[in-house]
């Protein structure tokens, strides 16, 4: 269909003679949907009711005037729209013309009106709008592929750190679950302890990979069925070193706060842990919450040198280490956590 049988055109002049004028020569190019108004005052209604695709609009009208007209037209819609004005005029002065324009008048009509010019200055400004809303269209596409793109890049980042966990976990918890019940169980406790939701987030999404570091441990230790000697538990704690060495450097927020955790999860909150021996509030916040997590989680399931915990065997375990191994504010949220019956188990998954 033509672009005069679609064109909505709002003509506000407060002359009614002006207005049959153009209504007729407009009629005669081919448009169809012509709305006349002869006063300014509610133009902002006009928007809504018309949704113009042009307005011609005189200057000089009692009440409002077009400059002031044009000014809350602009200040309506919004920067990305194009709506075109043709401010209809007989005053031919310099400062009349300046004043359009700096309200945002797209183009003037000079009165008397010449038809052919009439006809010609609107479907040129009806051009442009049509250019701009394809450019428009063109431009919101875009932006969803771009965000398409962007969610399933995330979603791979994501995958890959979780599979990055799980093959790390695998040597020794063949369901290769252990990582993922961290996680969710190390977001829950972030949660109870009100941190903003970004640091929630990061911490459940880097949970997963505190024993990455279990790669470099060699299998006659790590699946060991016994107790450690000195010498044997001093290389598994090597596992803490090893995964922040793999983790360190990253330009991602995920990964730093992997680092972090992997490095520091077994630090205790009396100063006893290792690598550091770091105590209280000099452990990260982010290694005391999954410390807690990663040992109920092993507790309450079977590994190659122990049987499976109950729930509750496991909760007053850590009520007993309170203090000790993990810092009473993150026990309590744990607890808060469990009261709930919200507790990580392997029937999660």
């Amino acid at each position: 269909m033509s672009t005069q049988s679609l064109a909505k055109i709002l003509i506000v002049d407060d002359q009614e003679y002006n207005i049959h004028l153009l209504e007729r020569i407009l009629q005669r190019a081919g448009f169809k949907h012509i709305h006349s108004r002869m006063d300014a005052t509610h133009i902002l209604q006009y928007l809504v009711e018309i949704k113009p695709d042009i307005i011609l609009l005189d200057l000089h009208m009692p009440g409002i005037d077009g400059i002031q007209a044009i000014q809350l037209i602009r200040q309506h819609i919004g920067a990305d729209d194009y709506l075109p004005v043709l401010m209809l005029t007989a005053d031919h002065t310099k400062e009349a013309k300046q004043n359009g324009l700096k309200a945002g008048v797209n183009d003037f009509l000079n009165k008397p009106y010449d038809r052919m010019e009439v006809v010609l200055r609107i479907n040129n400004l009806l051009k442009t709008r049509e250019l701009h809303k394809q450019i428009s269209e063109h431009n919101q596409k875009l932006e969803e592929r771009v965000q398409h793109r962007t969610e399933q890049l995330q979603k791979a980042k994501m995958e890959i750190l979780r599979l990055f966990g799980r093959a790390a976990e695998y040597r020794d918890d063949m369901t290769g679950m252990h990582t993922q019940r961290v996680g969710i169980l190390s977001e829950r406790i972030a949660q109870r302890l009100e941190l903003p939701a970004k640091q929630v987030a990061l911490i459940g999404k880097a949970a997963p990979l505190h024993d990455v570091g279990k790669i470099g441990i060699p299998d006659h230790i790590l699946l060991k069925t016994g107790r450690f000697d000195p010498h044997e538990f001093d290389q598994m704690k090597l596992h803490t070193i090893i995964g922040a060495k793999i983790l360190e450097g990253s330009s991602f927020d995920v990964l730093r706060t992997a680092e972090i955790i992997s490095h520091y999860h077994h630090e205790k909150w009396d100063g006893t842990g290792y690598p550091e021996g770091l105590k209280g509030e000099e452990i990260p916040l982010e290694a005391r919450i999954v410390a807690l997590a990663d040992f109920y989680d092993a507790l309450i399931h079977e590994r190659p040198y122990k049987k499976a915990w109950t729930s509750s065997e496991a909760i007053e375990e850590i009520i007993k280490q309170n203090g000790q191994h993990f810092d009473p504010k993150v026990v309590e949220a744990f607890l808060n956590e469990m009261n709930q019956g919200l507790n990580v188990d392997h029937n999660l998954f």
